[in-house]
């Protein structure tokens, strides 16, 4: 006997049913610190090194990601693995992650951090103070530069300033398929700076106190 199109409507509807009860049944990503270091072995060549170098697309120190907020780890991780971020190496690690892997690593570098450590945020220069107003940096990324109003915005103060410099200069950048970020919030922020207005906002930055520290890590395991 034929199956006709109207008999197998109900059927493919209890399939889908079925699917997305199944869906709905997973069990939600519970992080891992220890399983995020094991898994760490692609990120110590670079994040585990102080004070180490990249080339692209210009030298700068690569960002301290030990003590960085964790929902900010996984948002930028997705950012790269879908383009949002423009990076060659960072598009490929992030490529081979799922969504585990994205919440193992963040929590594992997020408990990386020197908490209960002094802070102090010195007033900055007038002409700075004016910069960060102009941006309105601090509706986000919270008075002290270290303590964001969403976990999905990273920390800034104490990061280093070259790679701030970077990054900022990277939300002005549109239409190159390998270089900048997409992110319309900053993007919009960033258009009316001066390169040498992004520097200095960097170097303010860069100078506080912070969570933010390397772990160095031991490329053999």
């Amino acid at each position: 006997m034929k199956l006709t199109f109207s008999k197998f409507l109900p059927v493919m509807a209890t399939a889908l049913i079925g699917a997305a009860s199944v869906a709905q049944a997973a069990d939600p990503i519970t992080p891992s610190a220890a399983a995020g270091e094991k898994k760490a072995a692609m990120c110590i060549g670079c994040h585990g090194i102080p004070g180490y170098q990249a080339s692209f697309p210009e030298i700068h120190k690569v960002p301290m990601i030990g003590g960085q907020g964790a929902k900010y780890i996984v948002a930028a991780l997705n950012e790269y693995q879908k383009g949002d971020r423009k990076h060659p190496t960072m598009k490929g690690i992030a490529a081979s992650l799922t969504e585990q892997d994205m919440a193992d690593l963040a929590a594992f570098y997020e408990k990386q951090n020197v908490a209960g450590a002094e802070k102090t945020l010195p007033a900055a220069p007038a002409n700075v103070a004016a910069l960060l107003d102009k941006g309105k940096c601090v509706t986000c990324h919270g008075t002290d530069f270290n303590t964001a109003i969403s976990g999905e915005y990273p920390k800034l103060a104490g990061q280093h300033a070259d790679y701030l410099y970077v990054a900022l200069k990277s939300y002005q950048i549109a239409g190159n398929p390998h270089v900048g970020r997409a992110n319309p919030t900053m993007q919009a922020q960033i258009q009316g700076f001066t390169h040498a207005e992004l520097k200095l906002i960097a170097n303010y930055l860069g100078s506080l106190k912070s969570d933010l520290t390397v772990h160095p890590q031991s490329r053999f395991r």
